[in-house]
C-alpha cells in the first residue's frame, strides 16, 4: 500500500511542478537515465513526437515546452497504479505563448517508477 501512495505522491508532485512551470522540480521526479516520450497531435491534427533518453537529453526539450506552453485548470480524471506502473488520464488548458491560443487538451501518461522516481514516461495527447 505504501508503494502505491508513494507513486501517487510522485505523480502529483510532477503535475504540480508542470503547472507551476518549474523545470528543476519536473526533472527531479525522473531518474537520470529515464526514457521520456511525447506523442500526440496539435490542434490542426499534425502529429507531434519527441523521444529522449536521460535527463540531460530531455531537460532542454522540457525547458522549451515549459517556456512555450502554460498549463492551467489541470484536472486528473483517473489514476491507475499497479505495482511500479501507472497510467494517468488528465486534462488541462494549454496556452501557447507562441500563438496566443489556449486549447483544452486530454492527455494520458503511461509511467514506470523505479527507486521512487520516474524511469519511463510516455505522454499521449489530443487537443479537444
Amino acid at each position: 500500500m505504501t508503494e502505491r501512495v508513494e507513486i501517487e505522491r510522485l505523480l502529483l508532485e510532477l503535475y504540480a511542478a508542470r503547472v507551476r512551470g518549474d523545470l528543476a522540480a519536473v526533472c527531479a521526479t525522473f531518474t537520470n537515465d529515464a526514457n521520456f516520450q511525447v506523442a500526440g497531435a496539435s490542434s490542426n491534427a499534425s502529429p507531434i513526437s519527441m523521444k529522449a533518453v536521460g535527463v540531460q537529453e530531455f531537460r532542454p526539450l522540457l525547458a522549451i515546452m515549459i517556456k512555450s506552453f502554460k498549463l492551467s485548470e489541470q484536472t486528473i480524471l483517473a489514476m491507475l497504479i499497479d505495482g511500479e506502473q501507472a497510467a494517468v488520464h488528465w486534462r488541462a488548458k494549454i496556452h501557447s505563448r507562441i500563438t496566443g491560443t489556449t486549447v483544452l487538451t486530454e492527455l494520458i501518461d503511461v509511467v514506470a517508477v523505479k527507486g521512487g522516481r520516474i524511469a519511463s514516461y510516455t505522454e499521449f495527447f489530443v487537443p479537444r
